[in-house]
């Protein structure tokens, strides 16, 4: 009897690892992700799967968000030396984000070091950017809708999410029964921007599917009104609009919509500042996959695709820091998405004690994050070990959250031609989770599961 164990992304957002075990014992992980958020889920990155890495036969990856690829250096790093399936715009975002999170690592460990904020001694990375490198050795890229052998009795198929570039469900069918298992990763939005929706699925015996937003919709699309009074109110106080955005997704929808608004008239041309070497190349790889992008974009975008009419990509640290030190009027996008690190950090510091800039969050904000201390209304924030007083405005937005909400989640359901024998919500905070159980039990009557950390469940 094969089995499932829930090793990430139970009863929580991030750290998506699912271990599926076949009956014949061959062992295959479904993402291999980074916890995020809280200290107690980030302590769980130093701890192991409860299994060694080289005992597993092979790592199929949704998609290139670090709760969901992560972790990956660090497997490596222990011993997986197996293949790495995923799709080929999954294994271009990884070789961004990867090698930039062994950086992140490697400095945060400095910086602990030489400030002395660490209880450690010394403070070292969770994994290096040498690691990831080796880890990227490992991707086998696998088109859409191709279905691969894994293992002996099993083969697996990448499905059109439209969460990301290259994001995907994964379609495993075995042998034995349940014969197939659909591990939803991530689900994308519908009529959003820049990438095409979701693609539908008739049936499954299993299925895991997100609860990130299981317990509210976002707020209605207003044709970019919302963000047009961000930027208008922004620029009229003299002050900075600064947004903290995953440097691979969110960077491409901003510039969309900064490149409408001001193509309609709609909000001031202002400098604009992309301070992201990775949003920077993940802009080029999705600007080169037009295939693979809403037809939309195609003829809104005459001409280079996302650029605004004073559009600036920060190259190096010297630029950045020239940046942070500037004055005037601007829009500076720069990562990470929920404050958590990278150079967004250093704009931040300087431009939240005063009340003329913005911080505008675009996205989800898990709990224990900088992001999710703000948008909850945080007097101070804690950056490098300093104490930052908050008097600028915080606004968030979740129209451009990659997400789906409640009502999206129950559309893609609604698409099933007969009900999985068993359903598992991952990928949400508790609250969320539960309601989305009840609403899922209660329309459409499935047997719906709200998995522990570390469950084993028996298929």
């Amino acid at each position: 009897m094969s089995a499932l164990t829930f090793l990430g992304a139970a009863q929580t957002v991030t750290g998506s690892r699912h271990l599926l075990r076949t009956s014949a014992g061959h062992r295959v992980l479904v993402d291999c992700g980074m916890f995020q958020g809280l200290k107690s889920l980030r302590e769980r990155n130093w701890q192991g799967l409860g299994i060694a890495p080289a005992e597993i036969d092979a790592v199929l990856l949704t998609h290139a968000h670090l709760d969901h690829v992560g972790w990956l250096p660090r497997l490596v790093a222990a011993g997986y030396r197996g293949r790495v399936y995923c799709t080929p715009g999954t294994r271009d975002l990884c070789t961004l984000v990867l090698p930039d999170a062994g950086r992140i690592q490697e400095e945060d460990a400095r910086q602990a070091n030489k400030h002395h904020y660490t209880k450690h001694t010394p403070a070292k990375p969770l994994f290096t950017e040498d690691d990831a490198r080796r880890a990227l050795t490992l991707l086998q890229p696998v088109g859409y809708g191709v279905p691969l052998p894994i293992v002996p009795g099993l083969t697996a198929e990448f499905i059109r999410a439209g969460h990301l570039l290259g994001s995907s469900f994964i379609r495993v069918t075995q042998d034995e029964a349940p014969h197939t298992i659909l591990f939803g990763g991530d689900l994308g939005r519908y009529g959003r921007p820049v990438l095409p929706d979701p693609e539908p699925v008739d049936e499954a015996d299993v299925l895991l599917i997100e609860s990130t937003y299981g317990n509210r919709t976002h707020q209605p699309d207003d044709d970019g009104a919302s963000l047009a009074e961000v930027v208008v109110d922004t620029h009229a106080r003299g002050g900075r609009l600064v947004i903290p955005s995953f440097a691979i997704g969110r960077v491409e929808e901003l510039l969309y919509w900064l490149q409408r608004l001001e193509k309609e008239g709609r909000i001031p041309s202002m400098p604009t500042y992309v301070d992201s070497p990775m949003a920077a190349e993940a802009l080029r790889f999705y600007s080169s996959r037009p295939d693979e992008l809403d037809p939309d974009m195609r003829p809104i975008h005459r001409g280079p695709m996302f650029d605004t009419r004073r559009l600036h990509v920060i190259k190096d640290t010297e630029e950045s820091k020239a940046l942070t030190n500037s004055s005037g009027p601007a829009v500076i996008i720069s990562s990470s998405g929920m404050a958590t690190g990278g150079r967004v950090l250093h704009h931040l510091k300087r431009l939240l004690p005063d009340a003329r800039n913005t911080v505008l969050f675009v996205g989800y904000q898990a709990a224990g994050t900088r992001g999710r201390l703000l948008v909850d209304g945080a007097d101070t924030v804690k950056i490098h070990g300093e104490v930052i007083p908050v008097a600028a405005r915080v606004v968030r937005n979740d129209q451009m959250s990659a997400h789906a909400d409640r009502d999206e989640i129950l559309r893609w359901l609604g698409g099933f031609k007969r009900a999985p024998g068993r359903t598992f919500l991952v990928h949400g905070e508790p609250e969320a989770m539960g309601a989305l159980a009840t609403t899922i039990t209660s329309t459409l009557g499935w047997n719906v599961h709200q998995p522990q950390h570390r469950e084993t469940v028996e298929l």
